[in-house]
C-alpha cells in the first residue's frame, strides 16, 4: 500500500466518524423537537402524505437481518421514492447503538414490543426553517457519495 492509499484511507476513516457523529446529534435532536418518524410503514404513510417534508431518509439493518427479503423488498421501495423526491438517503448498521440513542427499553423482560427502527425519516416542516449541524453534515456527505457514484452512503454506529 502506497503513503497516498494510507493517507485516503485514513481520511475516509475520520470522514465516517465524522458522519456518524452527525448522525447521532441529528437523531437525538430530530426526536427532541419531533421531527423523527420511526417505522417501515409510519415512514411510508408520511412519505405518502407529504414527502416534501422529509429531509433524511435512515435505513438501518445489522448483518443478520441482511436476508430478510421482505425487508429488503422494503428498503428497495423506499430508496426509489426517495430517489425519485430527492431525499437524502442513509445505510446505517448498529441497531443496538441506534436503540441506544433513540431510549428504546432494554428487552430484558419481553413485555414491551420495541419499536421498528428499521426506518428513520427526519422531517423538516414547511413553516419552519429548522437546520442542525448533524443534518448539514449528513446531507453535505449524501451529496458528495452521489458524486462518486454511491447512491446510498452507508455509515456504521458504534457502540459505547
Amino acid at each position: 500500500m502506497t503513503l497516498e492509499e494510507l493517507v485516503a484511507c485514513d481520511n475516509a476513516a475520520q470522514k465516517m466518524q465524522m458522519v456518524s457523529a452527525a448522525v447521532e446529534e441529528l437523531l437525538v435532536a430530530a426526536q427532541r423537537q419531533d421531527r423523527l418518524t420511526v417505522g417501515v410503514y409510519e415512514s411510508a404513510k408520511l412519505m405518502n402524505v407529504d414527502p416534501d417534508s422529509v429531509v433524511l431518509c435512515l435505513l438501518a439493518i445489522d448483518e443478520e437481518e441482511e436476508d430478510d427479503i421482505a425487508l429488503q423488498i422494503h428498503f428497495t421501495l423506499i430508496q426509489s421514492f426517495c430517489c425519485d423526491n430527492d431525499i437524502n438517503i442513509v445505510r446505517v448498521s448498529g441497531m443496538q447503538r441506534l436503540a441506544q440513542l433513540l431510549g428504546e427499553p432494554a428487552e430484558t423482560q419481553g413485555t414491551t414490543e420495541a419499536r421498528d427502527l428499521h426506518c428513520l425519516l427526519v422531517t423538516n416542516p414547511h413553516t419552519d426553517a429548522w437546520k442542525s449541524h448533524g443534518l448539514v453534515e449528513v446531507a453535505s456527505y449524501c451529496e458528495e457519495s452521489r458524486g462518486n457514484n454511491q447512491w446510498v452512503p452507508y455509515i456504521s454506529l458504534q457502540e459505547r
